[in-house]
């Protein structure tokens, strides 16, 4: 009888621990809302500490609701993140930047910079396709889990124009998952 228990034990053990590492994993998983529908992005702590603490503040603080995708390149990547719009804004605080290895696939989440490496802000980008050109120069921060169709149908620049886009689509929030009610 004895033997059964810790058979049970063990079961339960091994029933419950995925749901309790998906529970802890919501203070890593972010909800992008966005026209199309919701993005799921899970963070990456592991890789990049401080970015990853910077975005859930900003985040927390509604920083990002309501801006756009100002630069979309079709099979690259969607950028969004800058409250001027254009590309040239940011919060007012700069991330030294946290390389790594990560390969940047579709998917990938990493912060936009300018050519100064340590000039990461509030700018983040999707890459929609393979940009392994990306590797060990960018901090790749997060992986979107699932959405990828909403973001392939964000409006889109063309690599002429820089991705620029004329009536960019907009967040319309974004949230912490552990922070969502319900």
């Amino acid at each position: 009888m004895q033997k059964l228990f810790r058979v049970l034990l063990l079961l339960a053990a091994l029933v419950m621990a995925p749901l309790a590492t998906q529970a802890a994993d919501l203070e890593n998983t972010l909800y992008l809302d966005i026209p199309a529908g919701r993005v799921v992005i899970q963070l990456r702590p592991d890789l990049a500490p401080n970015h990853v603490a910077r975005i859930k503040e900003l985040v927390r603080k509604g920083f990002y609701d309501g801006l756009s995708f100002h630069r979309v390149i079709p099979d690259f990547m969607a950028q969004t993140g800058d409250p001027q719009g254009n590309g040239s804004g940011g919060s007012g605080k700069n991330i030294k930047a946290e390389f790594s290895s990560t390969h940047f696939a579709r998917g990938v989440v990493g912060m936009a910079r300018s050519s100064s490496v340590d000039s990461a802000d509030s700018q983040f980008f999707i890459t929609t396709g393979d940009a392994g050109f990306l590797d060990g120069k960018y901090t790749a921060f997060g992986q979107v889990t699932s959405g990828m169709e909403f973001v392939d149908k964000l409006k889109a620049g063309t690599q002429a124009n820089n991705g620029a886009v004329a009536q960019p689509d907009k967040i319309v929030r974004l949230q912490v998952a552990a922070d969502v009610k319900g």
